[in-house]
């Protein structure tokens, strides 16, 4: 058990229906699920938001007080599609990747997650392929792999040799918060987007749905920085 900002939180180290409902205090708000149980989770809610349906990917559960009914829903989405206003190019078909093409979708993009096709009628591409693809001049990437994230950190999920064609490079990575992708794509001339971002945006969405109320985004945002994610 931990408190933050005033909320005391438990950590499960297995995800089951049962240990979802292991918590009965009527206290209780809900879950926060992180990498890589997103998708998994989805089959223990009780009920699933429409836009985390789609995506197919769960990362905040509330806790229904009338009936202790367990309710699933997605702020990754939002919280990429607010940190970069734009289409995208999504390169990752994890639970993050999924929330962000079913967001680019909206904006008109092209997805090229082989298993995210059918799901945003993108055009699909083997990982693979990618060593070899040549993205059209001024296009926005998205990773929203693992790639990149400690201990990896010497890695990149397409080739050097393209950034310098896109316009916008975002990094669903936050630790390191700069990581080697978002330097490459620096020193290359792309506008960097830090996954740091989309975590804040996703937890002030969290935060919304676990209490009720408006967020405290200045907060928030001095913590993220400047207290939590140093590195």
């Amino acid at each position: 058990m931990l408190t933050i900002m005033g909320f005391t939180c438990q950590c499960l180290l297995m995800i089951s229906r049962s240990s979802l409902r292991s918590t009965q205090a009527t206290e209780f708000a809900g879950y926060s699920v992180g990498f890589p149980y997103k998708e998994a989770v989805v089959q223990f809610c009780d009920e699933v938001h429409p836009l985390a349906k789609s995506i197919g990917a769960v990362n905040t559960i509330i806790r229904k007080p009338s009936d202790g009914k367990l309710i699933g829903y997605n702020t990754d989405c939002e919280g990429s599609i607010a940190a970069i206003e734009d289409a995208l190019k999504v390169a990752g078909a994890g639970g993050a990747g999924r929330a962000i093409a079913v967001g680019a979708k909206s904006r008109g993009a092209s997805t090229r997650a082989e298993s995210l096709a059918q799901v945003v009628s993108g055009e699909a591409q083997h990982f693979e392929s990618l060593a070899h693809f040549q993205p059209e001049k001024g296009a926005i990437l998205a990773n929203a792999t693992p790639i990149g994230m400690h201990p990896s950190t010497d890695r990149i999920p397409v080739a050097e040799a393209t950034l310098g064609s896109y316009h916008l490079v975002f990094d669903a990575v936050y630790t390191p918060r700069k990581t080697r992708l978002l330097k490459d794509a620096d020193a290359a001339g792309a506008i960097t987007v830090s996954g740091v971002e989309m975590f804040l945006r996703q937890a002030i969405g969290q935060f919304n749905l676990f209490t009720g109320r408006e967020a405290p985004k200045d907060f928030m945002r001095e913590i993220v920085y400047h207290r939590c994610i140093q590195c």
